[in-house]
């Protein structure tokens, strides 16, 4: 795997895979299904609309080629057949215009079938992609480490964005950094970090994940500085079953050495309301405050 060129990052913000690939011919075609689940809806929605205008325009080009074809259209009037051919693959049928000769009917038939298929498809894709389970975590935008019980400790914070809960959520962080072996082989390495707590009954609201840097811990005697010079990031992986959707949930981030602040730690979130009760500030889920360097 070769390195990315510039800031050496391997992952982008969200713990996406950001490195080009070199030799793999991809495209959207090769795994389309695949592509089509993981594209966004803003490029979905006009990628269906393009493809479904594009078969009916050709069929439109078809019934057109014979002037006989469609009853009731206005003789060399392309809109005409266009529309009828819209008709034909939505099912609508307004009773104007009707196929007429037999190459008229057959291609009827076939578009028929083109719009059942078509259907049928679009409605599959548009449902695996509105109904996949999908975990709403909100991760800080930065590290932090600061003295926590006279030791330095690395913390990350998350909140639930949703209402429901996640029961049995379990969170994995992992340094990952360039090395070079003894035979001056580069390669990239992962090396886990121990949490206090790795695992929730149920996540509702925060979580703010603590590594304990001490002699065994792979940031031991580390700095930005040295990070940076080894292409490091800490990649914060979550997992749970979501009570909603009772399916397995995921999300994932990843911190570059910049983006770890040294001798600050996170804001409070929990405030006192007015009536007395206690509640949660998701504005200040990024706030941190400066606490001194780390001993």
């Amino acid at each position: 795997m070769a390195k990315q060129a510039g800031s050496g990052r391997f992952l982008d913000r969200h713990g996406r895979l950001i490195v080009p690939r070199v030799g793999q011919r991809d495209g959207l075609w090769r795994d389309a299904y695949f592509s089509l689940l993981r594209m966004p809806w803003r490029g979905f929605v006009p990628l269906l609309f393009a493809a479904w205008l594009s078969i009916i325009a050709v069929f439109a080009v078809l019934f057109y080629l014979d002037p006989d074809a469609v009853a009731g259209v206005r003789p060399g009037h392309f809109g005409d057949v266009l529309f009828f051919s819209v008709e034909t693959m939505a099912t609508i049928g307004y009773g104007y215009f009707a196929p007429h000769s037999f190459y008229g009917h057959v291609l009827v038939t076939i578009e028929a079938f083109f719009g059942m298929l078509a259907i049928a498809v679009a409605t599959g894709l548009t449902f695996a992609k509105f109904s996949r389970a999908t975990a709403r975590v909100l991760f800080s935008d930065r590290a932090v480490v600061t003295t926590r019980n006279g030791r330095p400790t690395l913390m990350i914070r998350m909140a639930n964005g949703r209402d429901s809960q996640v029961v049995e959520a379990q969170l994995r962080l992992t340094l990952v950094r360039d090395e070079t072996t003894a035979e001056g082989e580069w390669m990239r390495r992962f090396h886990e970090l121990r949490l206090e707590r790795s695992w929730t009954p149920t996540f509702g609201l925060t979580w703010t994940a603590l590594h304990v840097i001490d002699d065994a811990s792979p940031l031991a005697g580390q700095s930005t500085e040295t990070l940076a010079g080894s292409n490091a990031e800490i990649v914060a992986s979550f997992v749970g079953l979501d009570e909603t959707f009772a399916q397995t949930v995921f999300a994932r981030a990843s911190y570059a050495a910049a983006e770890i602040e040294w001798g600050a730690r996170f804001a409070d979130m929990f405030e006192r309301a007015p009536d007395g009760r206690r509640r949660v500030d998701y504005t200040r889920l990024h706030a941190i405050e400066r606490s001194g360097a780390p001993e």
